[in-house]
């Protein structure tokens, strides 16, 4: 999938939401770039999302966080925002990362995806971030359970997958990013 640049514009803003290790944003971007060909910028680095905190779960809502980060002006199409704070949806107790399917915006935190291994912890971040745009792109959960975009509910099965799309998801990957960002 890895193709040329496509313009000089980003095609992905990464927003951070208080406090991200510097690396993680760096392997996040980089993987973004090689396996999806997107150009990417990140933003400055933004106040913890105190207005999507449940205090009685303790978590941040991810869909608060969606509506906030699909808001913004002056962004790139697409948005990614990455924190290291814990999000949940008011049906799911966790969640990796979650994101608007075919929309703008999407979330992963790094909170659940720490490992005594930093390399481990990383390859998660990316694995999750390549997934979440996948679904930005209009992309839904794939049965192929060796396909990045196959639903991962626990750690096990995210470590069990490499950081590739299967033959039809990057298929529809190359077709969309070409829709949407031509080269010119």
């Amino acid at each position: 999938m890895n193709e040329a640049t496509r313009t000089d514009q980003a095609e992905v803003d990464i927003v951070l939401l208080g406090p991200v290790e510097e690396t993680a944003v760096s392997i996040v971007a980089a993987n973004l770039q090689a396996v999806m060909g997107l150009n990417i910028r990140t933003q400055p680095a933004r106040e913890k999302p105190e207005y999507a905190f449940l205090p009685g779960r303790g978590q941040f809502d991810a869909a608060k966080i969606l509506n906030v980060l699909a808001g913004l002006q002056d962004m790139a199409p697409l948005i990614l925002g990455l924190t290291d704070f814990d999000l949940c949806t008011p049906i799911l107790t966790f969640v990796y990362g979650e994101s608007q399917l075919g929309g703008r915006s999407a979330v992963v935190s790094l909170q659940r995806l720490r490992d005594p291994d930093p390399e481990i912890a990383l390859l998660r971040a990316a694995k999750i971030s390549l997934h979440e745009v996948g679904h930005l792109l209009g992309i839904g959960h794939c049965w192929q359970a060796d396909c990045l975009m196959h639903f991962s509910s626990n750690l096990e099965t995210l470590d069990s997958l490499q950081p590739q799309f299967c033959s039809a998801c990057e298929f529809e990957i190359v077709r969309r990013l070409q829709s949407q960002f031509p080269k010119e």
